[in-house]
C-alpha cells in the first residue's frame, strides 16, 4: 500500500529518496498480510514521514502499479504490485526522515521529471494536475 501523499492545494506531492533504490518514489510498503490497504498506505505515510496530521482522500485506489525485482540475496525475481492511495497532509508540519530514506522532500507536482520521469510517476502527477486527486 502506497501514499501519494498531497498538499491541500494538489500542486505537491511529499517524495521519499529511497536508500536501497537510490531514486525518488512516493512513500509506501509492504502489506504484510493486512487487507486493509488503505490504512497500510496511510500507516506507511506516518512511519515514512512522521506525519501526524494525515487524512486519507476518499478511499478509493488512485493508482495501481505493478514493476519486475530483480533477484537478490535471498530473494528471487519477482513482480510487485503496488497499489496507491491519496492522502493529503499540512506542508507545514516538520519531517522525521526514517532509516529507509536518504531523505524527504515536497516537490511541484509540474516538476516530477526533474525528480523521477519513470512513466508509472509521471502517471500520477499527471492524474493530479488532472483534478483526479480529489
Amino acid at each position: 500500500g502506497s501514499a501519494w501523499i498531497v498538499d491541500p492545494s494538489r500542486t505537491r506531492t511529499l517524495l521519499t529518496h529511497h536508500r536501497k533504490l537510490g531514486k525518488w518514489l512516493q512513500l509506501g510498503g509492504h502489506a504484510d498480510g493486512d487487507l486493509d490497504l488503505a490504512a497500510v498506505a496511510l500507516r506507511e505515510a506516518h512511519e515514512e514521514s512522521g506525519l501526524t496530521r494525515l487524512r486519507p482522500v476518499g478511499a478509493a485506489l488512485f493508482d495501481v502499479d505493478r514493476h519486475w525485482i530483480p533477484e537478490r540475496k535471498s530473494e528471487p525475481g519477482h513482480w510487485h504490485h503496488v497499489l496507491r492511495f491519496v492522502i493529503e497532509a499540512d506542508p507545514d508540519e516538520p519531517l522525521i526522515i526514517s532509516a529507509e530514506s536518504k531523505d524527504l522532500a515536497w516537490v511541484e507536482i509540474a516538476r516530477m521529471a526533474e525528480y523521477n520521469p519513470e512513466e508509472s510517476m509521471m502517471r500520477m502527477a499527471r492524474k493530479t494536475l488532472a483534478g483526479h486527486a480529489r
